[in-house]
């Protein structure tokens, strides 16, 4: 992680109020901030789901959607998916939509660190296998994706709590 690497601060009706490096931000008291989780699909329609590096300082070793970040300031949300994109799975996007724009937790890790924050979550393919990057990623997988939602609903302790959320909420919206 870059330590100069900054998150945006939010206040509670999701306005920018500041900011903050992201090193300094995650701990037991995670302020209100800006993310974006992404759910990659192949030509096949399989979901790309990867398991977080041992190394992550919140839910290592847990399985969790394709990958997530933060925008920078003044960065465009679909901007910063795409670049993290790169950085974690060394992959270029297609078809990038949001699916979740009003997507949104609070969760606390085993460790006591916090996650708080506003994530809409985007929907997109790409061509290729990824390549991602050991100190994000130590595993992935292509799965079908109702698999994905039965293994998530079996055993929500494997996975990390947004991305539980996020099929449940994703789940809802097609049922609807």
């Amino acid at each position: 992680m870059d330590a100069r690497e900054q998150v945006v601060l939010l206040n509670e009706a999701g306005v920018p109020i500041g900011t903050a490096l992201k090193h300094e931000v995650h701990h037991r008291q995670t302020p209100l901030h800006l993310a974006f989780s992404c759910h990659v699909i192949d030509a096949a329609g399989r979901l790309l789901v990867t398991r977080r590096a041992l190394g992550k300082q919140a839910w290592p070793g847990v399985w969790t959607n394709s990958f997530c970040g933060h925008p920078s300031p003044g960065e465009e949300m679909a901007d910063a998916v795409r670049r993290r994109a790169r950085q974690e799975l060394s992959v270029e996007l297609d078809d990038l939509a949001e699916v979740l724009p009003d997507f949104r937790y609070r969760a606390l890790d085993a460790s006591g660190i916090v996650e708080n924050e506003i994530c809409p979550v985007f929907r997109a393919t790409i061509v290729g296998e990824p390549r991602p990057d050991p100190n994000e990623v130590c595993e992935h997988v292509w799965a079908e994706p109702g698999r994905i939602h039965a293994a998530a609903q079996l055993t929500p302790w494997a996975f990390s709590p947004w991305f539980v959320m996020q099929l449940a909420q994703l789940e809802q919206r097609c049922a609807a």
